[in-house]
């Protein structure tokens, strides 16, 4: 079985950290780092499972190839092109992520 690249982009990385920052002032570190570790480990999995993601709902992200994989609260946006997984964006899945690709 092949093994994919993942290669999570700079505003993933960025809003990680944001995710586990709002988690160590609500909760404590413990639990930024449950989360953080939860979120690297769903990724993680798509090196393995690149297409275990769901299409995104949006019409012209999903034609362009971008999926999403749920872990907790959080959806990661990723594509797909060669031998490489793109993580784009890291989001609480109440969040109009097609916004992100917009502005």
């Amino acid at each position: 079985m092949q093994e994919y690249n993942l290669d999570i982009l700079a505003p993933a990385w960025a809003e990680l950290e944001e995710i586990a920052d709002y988690h160590l002032i609500m909760v404590g570190p413990v639990s930024a780092k449950n989360i953080t570790d939860q979120i690297l480990t769903s990724l993680e999995r798509l090196k393995t499972y690149p297409l275990s993601g769901v299409a995104v709902q949006d019409n012209e992200l999903n034609l362009l190839g971008y999926r999403f994989v749920a872990s907790g609260k959080y959806v990661c946006i990723y594509r797909v092109i060669g031998d490489t997984v793109f993580v784009y964006h890291i989001v609480h899945g109440s969040r109009d992520y097609p916004r992100l690709f917009r502005s």
